[in-house]
């Protein structure tokens, strides 16, 4: 049945985290830093709140774009948290940040188009684009200059084919974050290209001493930006799917039409339980994000001085759950240290080549999982290291 599956599915490549995962579950005592996901439970009002939706038999669709509460509610948090002005009519709820990703690429990107992604990069971008029918076109981000995209680099790579750049910062999976300085810096290659952004913002309650700016607030800029977020990681709600996007009309008519078609509506038991999340549990709910940021926040510092102290060497993560650590010193690469280190010590990451060329000499670690369990992991990671400069 092969000739039935299209060329560009054969050709993708499988993702380069979930051999790791499959490995792990079939070990005893492993410990997994590879999760992307929080290892808090949803709040148990919000939790309530979908449940109730079920019990009081609000079981049906909902509308298209989602409910018109819910909505409202998401416009209310963007303008109070990150002074993003954007009307309920202009919201379409998904499932999830990931469909959002999906529906501005398959709406705007044409055969052939190049679409800009920063390298490291979640997995799932360079292969949606090729899916959309585009050229994925990978731009360089150091550590030292933080993992960002820089206005160079990003002017380097821009050529007549070029239609769209992926922005995700917080970044999955170095932590790295772009202040408003350095997006203002590069706005004005962007707009001098005509570029559209697609801004995936999911990390944006996840930040450590400096607070998340989004590309869409500086000057002209929000005309030629998709925003992306959702529920799934400041609120730990990965497991209810829903997300939300954002977009100028033209390009949010576009994206509405795919989701009318492919997904009709998000949960609706999800949206109810958002939607509480914002309403009778807005203030409430913040002050558990704010909460989870701190616990985030102390291992993160742990963590990081962990690796460094073993040799390991660590950029500094000023967002989201994440560390990238350089295991060049130990003469292996990301892929080889991975697989060696969780056969030694059973323990599970996630080698940085998983997420672009320039991860190959690194290795993903998540820091949500408990103190207990990172400190166990740490000690470990330190005898593998110690071992193999014996």
């Amino acid at each position: 049945m092969k000739e039935f599956v299209s060329r560009k599915v054969k050709e993708l490549k499988p993702s380069g985290i979930r051999k790791f995962f499959d490995i792990v579950h079939e070990m005893k005592d492993a410990i997994s830093l590879g999760v992307g996901e929080p290892d808090f439970v949803t709040p148990w009002t919000v939790r309530d709140a979908g449940v109730r939706s079920i019990q009081k038999g609000y079981t049906q669709y909902t509308g298209n774009r989602g409910l018109p509460e819910l909505r409202e509610h998401i416009s209310a948090y963007l303008k109070e948290r990150f002074s993003l002005d954007y009307p309920a009519e202009h919201i379409i709820v998904t499932v999830g940040a990931s469909e959002g990703i999906d529906l501005a690429l398959r709406a705007c990107i044409e055969e052939q188009d190049e679409v800009l992604i920063p390298d490291p990069c979640y997995v799932s971008y360079a292969p949606c684009v090729t899916l959309a029918g585009g050229m994925p076109v990978t731009i360089d981000c150091k550590a030292e200059n933080g993992f960002i995209v820089t206005p160079e680099e990003l002017e380097r790579k821009i050529t007549p084919r070029t239609k769209a750049i992926i922005l995700a910062y917080p970044n999955n999976p170095t932590g790295g974050i772009m202040t408003r300085p350095q997006l203002e810096a590069i706005a004005p290659v962007l707009q001098k290209h005509d570029l559209l952004v697609i801004s995936d913002e999911i990390y944006a309650e996840l930040t450590y001493g400096t607070k998340h700016c989004s590309i869409a607030s500086l000057p002209g800029m929000k005309e030629r930006t998709v925003l992306i977020n959702g529920f799934s990681k400041a609120f730990a709600m990965t497991g209810w799917r829903i997300g939300f996007v954002c977009a100028p009309p033209d390009v949010d008519e576009g994206m509405f039409k795919i989701h009318q078609y492919g997904i009709m509506c998000a949960p609706t038991a999800g949206q109810y339980a958002a939607n509480y999340a914002l309403k009778e549990g807005f203030e409430d709910h913040f002050s558990v994000v704010e909460e989870m940021v701190e616990e985030y926040n102390r291992r993160r510092r742990f963590v990081v001085k962990s690796l460094n102290d073993m040799g390991l060497t660590c950029f500094e993560p000023k967002g989201a759950f994440y560390v990238f650590p350089s295991v060049e010193s130990t003469g292996l690469s990301g892929e080889e240290f991975a697989e060696k280190l969780l056969r030694a010590k059973r323990v599970a990451v996630v080698p940085g080549s998983a997420f672009g060329v320039c991860g190959a000499d690194h290795v993903r670690c998540s820091y949500a999982t408990s103190m207990v369990q990172l400190t166990e992991a740490m000690e470990r990671i330190a005898d593998f290291v110690q071992s193999l400069r014996k």
